[in-house]
């Protein structure tokens, strides 16, 4: 019992010191300029002046990389051996346009009948038929395992394994028959080349933007009484669009430019054509910064039509639309103009 008081004591003494401490008035932060509480929010005059962080590295990368584009744009512009005058005389000839319009043509029909064997070969890939998926396998592996150029080639020289082709009864008799030399020429070799390799690649394209539907989307309009047809076409179809227009949008220009390649089955295509001219007066770059223009022309407009048909389907997915172009300006513009009012009105204010 006499142990308690002595334990107690020391423990009471320095509660009782805290609580002094705490509450001494000498302690308490003094009052504000205006004799507000220490709580309350401060004046509009002891708010200081927000300085916004600088960024040197950031402008220093951004100055020298417009150096470093400013001395190759000088040297392609001022560069006398690129002869821009004999690019601006051929530039438009008939001989140049004419090739022009036949590797727009070629692309086109490339695209399109790559894209319909491809829908076909890929509604073929994910059906249950073991036949019909081991079909569209085999097509597809072999037509991406053999180079363009090499299947080019082949139909070319398809005449040396069949000189003639028939249609018939197999093993039986042949109802017509034709010469491949007189069926087989260089513009419809080009176009059966290029349609086949295209569609190989462009089934896995399709496959792909299907298989990325989510499953749920075809269970509820099938719970919904919806036939098989129209689930592909009003369900599935539309949301598979979203991952089949970037990539097709690709292929599109890298078709535009692999056109280039008939130019070895002497195809009078924008490349041949400028190289029948420059064999002939022997002005090789100027006649190549002529394809070169053109090609890059024809890329910029593909790619702006990308951008819209990407914008147009991404309409049910994203929230907001991603911006145009033209409203991307008007937003930069219209934040760099309340940028120098905000810079404007804050150096007129008085100190």
């Amino acid at each position: 019992m006499s142990v308690s008081p002595s334990l107690d004591g020391p423990r009471a003494s320095a509660a009782a010191s805290r609580k002094t401490h705490l509450t001494d008035p000498a302690d308490a932060a003094p009052p504000g300029p205006s004799g507000a509480s220490p709580s309350s929010p401060p004046g509009p005059d002891e708010i200081s002046r927000i300085v916004p962080r600088r960024h040197p590295g950031r402008w220093l990368s951004a100055a020298l990389a417009l150096l470093g584009l400013a001395m190759i744009v000088n040297s392609v512009v001022r560069n006398e051996r690129f002869q821009w005058s004999v690019v601006s005389q051929y530039f438009t000839t008939p001989a140049v346009l004419d090739g022009l319009l036949l590797t727009l043509w070629l692309t086109a029909a490339v695209m399109v009948l790559g894209f319909l064997i491809g829908t076909v070969l890929a509604v073929m890939r994910l059906s249950v038929n073991p036949v019909l998926r081991g079909i569209s396998w085999g097509y597809v592996w072999i037509f991406r395992s053999t180079p363009m150029l090499v299947q080019l080639l082949f139909w070319f020289n398809i005449g040396a394994l069949y000189p003639t082709l028939g249609i018939g009864i197999p093993f039986g008799p042949e109802f017509l028959t034709f010469e491949t030399v007189n069926l087989f020429g260089a513009g419809l070799t080009a176009l059966i080349g290029l349609t086949l390799h295209e569609a190989a690649y462009a089934a896995e394209v399709v496959r792909g933007g299907i298989l990325s539907v989510d499953a749920g989307q075809t269970e509820a309009a099938a719970a919904l009484g919806l036939s098989r047809r129209r689930v592909l076409r009003r369900v599935v179809v539309p949301q598979a669009m979203r991952s089949i227009v970037p990539t097709a949008g690709n292929m599109l220009i890298g078709t535009l430019k692999g056109t280039s390649i008939v130019s070895v089955l002497a195809v009078q295509d924008l490349l041949f054509s400028v190289q029948l001219i420059y064999n002939r007066t022997y002005q090789i770059v100027p006649l190549l910064m002529v394809a070169t223009i053109w090609y890059v022309a024809v890329t910029t407009v593909l790619s702006v039509g990308q951008f819209y048909v990407e914008r147009h389907y991404a309409r049910g997915a994203a929230r907001e639309l991603p911006p145009t172009p033209l409203q991307r300006l008007r937003r930069q513009a219209a934040a760099l103009a309340g940028r120098l009012r905000t810079a404007s009105a804050s150096d007129a204010k008085p100190l």
